[in-house]
């Protein structure tokens, strides 16, 4: 039985997506209704990023949530199903007290014109949450996504070196289990299938459910990270009838080894590959 909700986690609510435009992209839903303003829009072809995000997933274990940045540009809203979506409104604490990688930032005059800095610090916020020590290179990866054109970088840096340096704490990791419980809540294990006038949108979970939505709809476009039919979507505003998403296919998410070869699934990402 096919799901036909968007169900995700924003600001410690769950929120229930229904009856929406299959190629309606994160950034545009954030910021033309749900009044989410701080993420900005500067390419729209996933390479500036301005328009980061962080998604936070169940670990397999279902324990513990690992946090990736994103382009929310070309991120659709219908892939965020079981996820937690944050969001540099999110941040700051309801005292007006800013998170470390905010406070450094400002301390260190990280910004001049300001438009990429929310970018900026969502990148170091999802780099703040992982575990383990932090050591310049991985926060020139981190940040190799993110362009700004007035600070030459150098505060950037020094203020990511601040806010990584030591442990890490923040009002995120205080509340890990409940977003855990919320998330562990919406994880239903079944595919999606969504419809909005001609447009199918379809999110299996399972190789022979894949195999059955591609034989149903041969023509339909398969994606996973948007990073090439995203700019047809928002460069050609190209009108794609059948989208079919691969992030939640089990096993194309997987990397192991088989016989002494490593085998990576089509669907993983290319910061897991390389962890």
């Amino acid at each position: 039985m096919n799901e036909s909700a968007v169900q995700f986690v924003m600001g410690g609510q769950v929120v229930t997506m229904q009856d929406f435009d299959p190629q309606l992209t994160v950034l545009d839903w954030l910021r033309t209704r749900a009044a989410r303003t701080g993420t900005k829009e500067g390419c729209a072809e996933g390479d500036c990023g301005s328009c980061t995000v962080v998604l936070g997933e169940l670990e397999t274990a279902g324990n513990g949530i690992r946090y990736r940045a994103v382009n929310a540009c070309i991120q659709l809203l219908a892939t965020l199903d079981g996820c937690q979506l944050i969001t540099v409104e999110d941040l700051a604490g309801e005292d007006g007290s800013l998170h470390p990688v905010q406070q450094a930032l400002v301390d260190f005059h990280g910004s001049q014109c300001g438009f990429c800095t929310p970018g900026f610090v969502m990148s170091l916020f999802a780099l703040y949450h992982q575990p383990g020590e932090v050591d310049q290179r991985q926060v020139e990866e981190c940040l190799a996504g993110n362009l700004c054109r007035c600070t030459g970088y150098r505060p950037i840096m020094d203020a990511a070196a601040k806010a990584l340096a030591g442990p890490r704490a923040d009002r995120f990791s205080a509340a890990k289990q409940q977003t855990v419980d919320m998330l562990s809540g919406i994880r239903h294990g079944q595919g999606l299938r969504l419809q909005h006038g001609d447009r199918l949108f379809h999110a299996p979970v399972s190789t022979q459910e894949l195999c059955g939505v591609l034989s149903k709809y041969p023509e339909a476009v398969m994606v996973a990270g948007l990073t090439d039919v995203g700019l047809w979507i928002n460069k050609q505003l190209a009108s794609i009838d059948t989208l079919v998403y691969l992030g939640r296919v089990d096993g194309l998410r997987d990397i192991g080894t088989r016989d002494d070869v490593l085998e990576i699934g089509a669907a993983v990402t290319y910061s897991d590959a390389i962890d």
